[in-house]
């Protein structure tokens, strides 16, 4: 009698264990998801524009260097203020004033006697932004015509990007629940609710245009092409579990 009543408590005593121990392993199934990359893309033609110039001048000494590109870089100011751009737009974004040395000679492979000073170049560089890219054009031929000599280049960007991004943002999204639910169609299960979702990346254009080539005297031909916003999102959805 007491054997058959230690084998009954042995038998209560694993059922017991195994009812305990079966919720556990079901939480240790990892869960069931999809996850997938959005992606969104926006062209539109650049509203703006930045132009990079200036002027250098040489000469003997640096006084003279100087003074030559102050008033060189006197007359671009007061051309630029002459196209009815407003002051804030236009700054100054550098300045120097370098020694030019003499190309040091060399004997039987010896250094010979240190490079001497031959002159000066001074260098005044500004930064223009424009608000209307149709003047692009217009205002490289004043820069070129008041005395610029070097012209860095030219950025074009869209100044509503932040609001082109968002909309760029919700295609992303969308996109993402398209291929989402291309493959829980495709692995015979339904799609739950979205579990996690990311930027990737930085948001901003993907292409700024640039222009940059030999100044002429004649009328500057400007291609602005588009600019191109993009987005990527990962996102994460649960799948639906059978009931």
């Amino acid at each position: 009698m007491r054997t058959r009543i230690f084998r009954r408590a042995l038998v209560l005593a694993a059922f017991a264990s195994a009812a305990l121990i079966a919720p556990g392993h079901a939480e240790d199934q990892p869960a069931s998801f999809i996850s997938v990359t959005g992606e969104a893309r926006i062209s539109v033609p650049p509203d703006q524009a930045q132009i990079d110039a200036g002027v250098t001048s040489e000469a003997k000494t640096a006084r003279e260097a100087s003074d030559a590109n102050n008033a060189a870089m006197g007359k671009v100011l007061l051309a630029l203020k002459g196209t009815g751009l407003e002051e804030k737009d236009y700054q100054t974004s550098r300045l120097s004033l370098q020694p030019q040395y003499a190309q040091q000679q060399y004997s039987s492979g010896k250094p010979g006697a240190p490079a001497s000073i031959t002159g000066y170049r001074a260098s005044n560089r500004v930064t223009i932004r424009l608000h209307d890219v149709t003047k692009v054009a217009n205002v490289i031929d004043t820069l070129v015509t008041s005395g610029v000599n070097e012209i860095g280049g030219i950025n074009f960007s869209v100044s509503q990007a932040s609001k082109l991004l968002d909309d760029a943002r919700q295609q992303a999204v969308a996109d993402a629940r398209r291929k989402a639910e291309i493959y829980a169609k495709a692995a015979g299960v339904t799609l739950g609710s979205p579990l996690t979702i990311s930027e990737e990346g930085a948001a901003q254009p993907l292409f700024r245009a640039r222009v940059a080539g030999p100044m002429a005297a004649s009328a500057t031909p400007i291609a602005q092409g588009e600019e191109t916003l993009s987005i990527t999102v990962g996102m994460t959805w649960a799948i639906k579990k059978e009931m």
